[in-house]
């Protein structure tokens, strides 16, 4: 999940989605993406007493930092307020590769919520992941960057195809004309397929959710955002399994690293 701009609630959409894929009995693992500003395991009310950037400095195994979350969700928590994790070296890198390659654990989803803006982790990411959606909002900067996000990633990196995910709309209707408007630009100047994969609509529930650092999904079920989480969860969970190498997590993780080292190059 990416988003061109932060505030348009991406990494609540990450969590809540994760636990609704959860819920369709799908074995998730969520990992924090944003490496220097990680807020995932606040937003489940988690604890984590060890993250990435111990895995990074070889202090522990990767699967002794994965987090079990509420309904089978797996959580890998990364660093908050860590530059290192932002600037990994080659060195790091590899040693991050080696880490996923241990990781030997049941999986159907890898759900990554990266950072907001274009950097080159966010790129990266959004490189070695098999669908990339983008969360939108109805501000005039939200549909800018996630135009230039697209832009980005299609120009410079061959990434072709998106989902959009209206946030936090008055309406159904104001979701598909967030779409429609991102789409007329991007079908105008991009040669990008994109795809509406739903609107999660303005929820006091959800506020509430946050302040108790719950997600709504689960501490108030039948809120309208609630319902909409599990409707897209219904859409994403009928997303057809890759059957490539590709697929498996080791692969992503080395095709994550081979990314950001051309990138650093």
């Amino acid at each position: 999940l990416a988003s061109g701009k932060g505030g348009v609630g991406k990494t609540n959409v990450s969590v809540n989605l994760s636990l609704a894929l959860s819920m369709l009995r799908r074995k998730t693992l969520l990992m924090d993406a944003d490496l220097g500003l990680a807020n995932v395991d606040l937003l489940l009310g988690l604890r984590a007493k060890k993250n990435l950037s111990h895995v990074i400095t070889g202090e522990v195994p990767l699967r002794d930092i994965v987090i079990e979350g509420p309904s089978g969700l797996h959580v890998i928590p990364a660093s908050s307020g860590t530059q290192m994790m932002a600037e990994l070296n080659p060195a790091q890198h590899a040693g991050l590769i080696q880490a996923f390659s241990d990781l030997h654990m049941p999986l159907d989803t890898l759900m990554v919520d990266t950072a907001a803006g274009i950097s080159d982790n966010v790129v990266s990411f959004s490189k070695a992941a098999h669908e990339v959606i983008v969360v939108v909002c109805d501000e005039p900067t939200s549909l800018t960057d996630a135009y230039a996000l697209i832009k980005v990633l299609s120009t410079e990196h061959g990434v072709n195809r998106f989902h959009v995910l209206a946030n936090s709309v008055s309406s159904p209707q104001e979701g598909m004309d967030l779409f429609s408007k991102l789409s007329l630009v991007t079908g105008k100047y991009l040669d990008v397929s994109l795809e509406f994969l739903g609107a999660v609509p303005f929820d006091n529930y959800l506020r509430q959710a946050v302040k108790k650092q719950q997600a709504v999904i689960l501490s108030y079920p039948r809120s309208p955002s609630a319902i909409a989480f599990k409707k897209i969860a219904e859409k994403v969970n009928r997303w057809q399994t890759p059957t490539e190498a590709r697929g498996q997590l080791e692969f992503f993780i080395e095709r994550l690293i081979q990314n950001m080292d051309s990138a650093g190059a």
